[in-house]
């Protein structure tokens, strides 16, 4: 059972950079898109940033031009490089791979931000 495995979040002040990782425990075939999503308290989860396997990329208006969404496929790996973090970053970010069989998930990992 292939899993994704996040690190990289934790507790920055406003204006810091942090990194993302996702990482599979094994190969994923067929991915279609590598994706990263986010979910504050009391909010439902959204989409940040999404890349295509055709390296095409997407932002969710709130972070475009300071988030970055990369990966690397021989290692089915997905980054997020976050910029000039803002407070409303704030939240749980989750990793998602979309493959032609199924989606996997990562457990999520804790963006902080403070003024």
């Amino acid at each position: 059972q292939v899993q994704l495995v996040e690190s990289g979040g934790g507790w920055v002040q406003a204006g810091e950079s942090l990194r993302l990782s996702c990482a599979a425990s094994g190969s994923i075939f067929s991915i279609n898109a590598m994706a990263w999503y986010r979910q504050a308290p009391g909010k439902q989860r959204e989409p940040v940033a999404m890349i295509t396997s055709g390296a095409n990329d997407y932002y969710a208006d709130s972070v475009k031009g300071r988030f970055t969404i990369s990966t690397d496929n021989a290692k089915n790996t997905v980054y997020l490089q976050m910029n000039s973090l803002k407070v409303e970053d704030t939240a749980v970010y989750y990793c998602r791979i979309m493959a032609a069989t199924r989606d996997y998930w990562g457990q999520g990992t804790q963006v902080t931000v403070s003024s």
